[in-house]
């Protein structure tokens, strides 16, 4: 496993790659990563979905908001309460009426909306700085995903979403950190075992 302290430095690595991505690559690739998770049985079960609204660098979510509404699905959206330091699942129905970006961190985020319960979610859908091959993840040093996948009332799936410049072999974790059920980037889905966070397991690109 890397030190603990190398996160900064997997940080900057990270966002440097991001930053090196053009935007016409950037919104190709993001069609090509949703049309995976699109196709997975577990987003075709889901009847509660779980995205967040993209920021610049991320895998743009847009047409898998649009495809579940199509489907009939509810679509559920972070609302961040910082007071309390986690996030709280509100369904919307539109990207654009009711969602403004916090100054400050631009996150894109309800005005308001129904709660709704963290038991019923499905299938979350997990934004991150990276990942690795095993299933960990690392933020932007927040720890809101991390607290909300860890909660005992999350009983759905959590599949990361970013692009292959994301992935890495390893990443320092910590002993909060949740790993994840999949990850999906443009080049497909890789799902993964309970134990393949502390050693790699048989986990591939399908």
């Amino acid at each position: 496993m890397m030190e603990m302290n190398s996160k900064q430095a997997v940080r900057r690595l990270l966002r440097d790659r991001l930053a090196a991505i053009t935007p016409t690559d950037r919104q190709a690739r993001s069609t090509l990563a949703c049309a995976w998770v699109a196709a997975m049985p577990e987003f075709d079960q889901a009847q509660i979905v779980m995205l967040y609204l993209s920021m610049p660098e991320e895998v743009d979510t847009a047409p898998l908001a649009l495809r579940c509404w199509r489907a009939g699905k509810t679509v559920v959206v972070p609302k961040v309460s910082w007071e309390q330091r986690r996030m709280l699942p509100t369904e919307i129905t539109s990207l654009t009426s009711g969602v403004v970006r916090t100054a400050g961190t631009g996150i894109a985020e309800p005005v308001a909306g129904k709660p709704v319960p963290v038991d019923m979610i499905d299938l979350v859908i997990v934004p991150g700085l990276g990942f690795s091959t095993t299933g960990s993840r690392i933020g932007r040093g927040m720890g809101f995903y991390d607290r909300f996948l860890g909660q005992s009332d999350f009983i759905g799936r959590s599949c990361g979403l970013g692009f292959e410049e994301q992935v890495l072999d390893d990443l320092p974790m910590l002993d909060h950190d949740v790993p994840l059920s999949m990850l999906v980037t443009e080049r497909g889905v890789r799902r993964f075992t309970p134990s393949s966070i502390q050693q790699a397991g048989p986990n591939r690109v399908v």
